[in-house]
């Protein structure tokens, strides 16, 4: 199994939006970073742990845990003009950009900032706190993710 961040803006798509989808379940789109789309290709399979991380708001931090349910395939965004994601260049015979659906298993019973993150021992190397990665999707290694569940 492995282990991911993903990053959202709650006032585009929160974890509570994502509580409140059928199943609790939705497609992970809009990822437009060929390294982040790399990592749904080729790494995320089903059944792997997934912090939620919300990005670009008053406190960001990890919000709650969900599991990849179905792995990489066409982000069907990417071929609707009318899409925020909409990209021109890509082809649905050979589609640049990819999702994964993602279902949540649990908010946090508190989120753990990304100041908190900065300064807990023991994530000397953690994708998410180095300098200059903006990253939407990101690995996370199992002593970073069993370190970080710990101290919720």
């Amino acid at each position: 199994m492995n282990y991911w961040l993903v990053k959202s803006e709650p006032d585009a798509f929160s974890i509570d939006d994502l509580a409140a989808m059928p199943r609790k379940t939705e497609h992970w789109d809009g990822v437009r970073n060929y390294q982040a789309r790399n990592f749904m290709r080729d790494g995320m399979k089903k059944g792997d742990q997934v912090f939620f991380y919300h990005s670009n708001c008053k406190v960001p931090g990890i919000v709650g845990i969900a599991e990849v349910v179905k792995e990489a395939y066409p982000d069907h965004t990417a071929f609707d003009p009318d899409a925020k994601y909409y990209d021109p260049k890509s082809d649905p015979d050979n589609p640049r950009w990819l999702m994964v659906d993602i279902k949540l298993k649990r908010k946090l019973k508190r989120t753990i900032s990304l100041q908190e993150l900065k300064a807990m021992p023991g994530l000397d190397g953690f994708a998410l706190t180095r300098k200059g990665n903006r990253l939407s999707v990101m690995p996370v290694e199992k002593k970073h993710w069993d370190r970080i569940v710990k101290a919720e």
